[in-house]
């Protein structure tokens, strides 16, 4: 039992990790709490429209869409340390100055709107930095715990802060619960400052030649990335639209208050941190069939949530379904970055990111143009279905693969995610190989980490 916590807990053994984990809970509680208050707002302003709350959750993550490979390639270039200071001061700025709006009662829709893009714009740059930052943090052989515990904290953030701002609208209103985000960024920026440059394992910068477009090229010719990816794409355009769709079930199915909204959003919250803290225990590389599957499982819980006949069954049912996003983009995540060669991690991480949050304007728009038409609970249901789908295409499109190479659907050889350089197509193998990165990557190796036990 001891080894077992042990191991779910190892990368905190690093101070540097240990920092940022505190600072991100204080800044991602504070922006959860944004994203309730900000729905609120728009709800309020709109007199409940899912048009005008899909149009902000579009124009936040829309230069998601355009710009995070062109951050990923930033944080493969530049220190990532310096580029995460950078990031959460700009987004502090923003939301201490939509929060003064509020406050004075001069904030407008369009306000609203600019703020969103605007945050949208640093998050394409912070997203990618951040997320290939934790293996700079605590080395390959700890990155599956750190990347679970990561999801854990985010999810603890997930349910205080929801939980926190239902409650603290109703006392103090919106502008002040915007006003304690905007201060939050700063436990963020004062924790990277604290940290021991010196133990940071900064991965070696790519060749000055290398982009954007090298590193798509990179990912075009590793088919054990393209399945998750796609997969990944196919499930976050349609299912993954909570920002859109659990304050539509919360407010115009169940008729919720604002803090029956706030438990609603962590009911969801809890069962992705159940997941999270699942995660810590792996140690190497997912197959392709736990990606798969629990793509599956995922849309098969969330439309059954469609279907929740009360308020009770429903919060049940989004336990399951936060359970299910986290188990399968911790999967999917693990099995790209785990695939992936470090030099090339921040634009792999950037197309991630990309696909996983840049779909969002895609989705929240035909996700509320449905629920406009069909009510809020088809957002769940046909979000569910077609992720059911997509999951089996993609089993179908990989058994066919599997039955003329090496990889299947059966487990695949755990990685410390350095690996060696793979021949031209067909590809055979790619859990333990990867692209060919030119004459100058000729040197690379490939780490492996123990295989788990059963």
């Amino acid at each position: 039992m001891r080894s077992t916590a042990a191991r779910a807990v190892a990368s905190l053994r690093s101070r540097n990790f240990r920092l940022f984990v505190i600072g991100q809970i204080v800044s991602v509680a504070g922006t959860w709490m944004m994203v309730v208050s900000q729905d609120w707002l728009v709800l309020g302003m709109t007199d409940d429209s899912s048009t005008a709350l899909g149009t902000v959750t579009a124009l936040q993550f829309a230069p998601v869409l355009l710009l995070t490979l062109q951050g990923g390639r930033l944080a493969d270039r530049f220190d990532k340390r310096s580029l995460l200071m950078a990031a959460n001061l700009a987004s502090g700025a923003l939301a201490l100055i939509l929060a003064a709006l509020v406050l004075t009662g001069s904030a407008r829709l369009w306000s609203v709107y600019g703020f969103a893009f605007a945050l949208g714009l640093v998050n394409a740059v912070e997203i990618p930095a951040r997320m290939s930052f934790v293996g700079e943090l605590v080395g390959p052989e700890l990155l599956p715990n750190a990347s679970a515990l990561s999801a854990a904290y985010f999810n603890v953030a997930r349910i205080v802060g929801p939980a926190g701002a239902g409650l603290l609208i109703s006392v103090v209103g919106t502008g002040w619960v915007m006003l304690l985000n905007g201060l939050s960024y700063l436990a963020t920026v004062v924790a990277l400052r604290l940290m021991d440059p010196a133990r940071i394992r900064r991965t070696a910068r790519g060749p000055d030649t290398s982009g954007v477009l090298d590193g798509l090229r990179y990912v075009t010719r590793r088919p054990g990335l393209l399945v998750p990816l796609v997969l990944v794409a196919a499930v976050a355009v349609f299912g993954m639209n909570f920002q859109l769709t659990l304050p539509l079930l919360a407010k115009t199915v169940f008729h919720a208050d604002a803090s029956s909204f706030g438990l609603v959003t962590a009911a969801f919250a809890t069962g992705s941190l159940a997941a999270a803290f699942s995660g810590t225990l792996r140690r190497g590389r997912p197959s392709q069939r736990l990606v798969i599957g629990s793509a599956a499982v995922f849309g098969a819980v969330e439309a059954a949530t469609g279907w929740a006949p009360t308020y009770p069954a429903a919060i049940a049912l989004l336990f399951l379904t936060g359970f299910a996003t986290t188990h399968f983009a911790q999967a999917a995540n693990h099995r790209i970055q785990l695939g992936s060669d470090p030099r090339y991690r921040g634009r792999v991480l950037g197309l991630y990111t990309l696909i996983l949050q840049g779909s969002t304007p895609v989705g929240a728009l035909l996700v509320a143009r449905l629920s406009e038409q069909a009510g809020a609970r088809s957002g769940f249901l046909a979000g569910g279905l077609l992720s059911l789908g997509a999951a089996g295409v993609a089993a179908v499109c990989v058994a066919v693969r599997g039955s003329g190479s090496a990889e299947s659907l059966g487990p695949a050889p755990e990685s410390s995610g350095l690996a060696e350089p793979e021949p031209d197509p067909p590809y055979r193998d790619d859990d333990a190989r990867q692209a060919d990165l030119g004459p100058e990557r000729a040197d690379m190796r490939v780490e492996r980490a123990p295989r788990a036990g059963p």
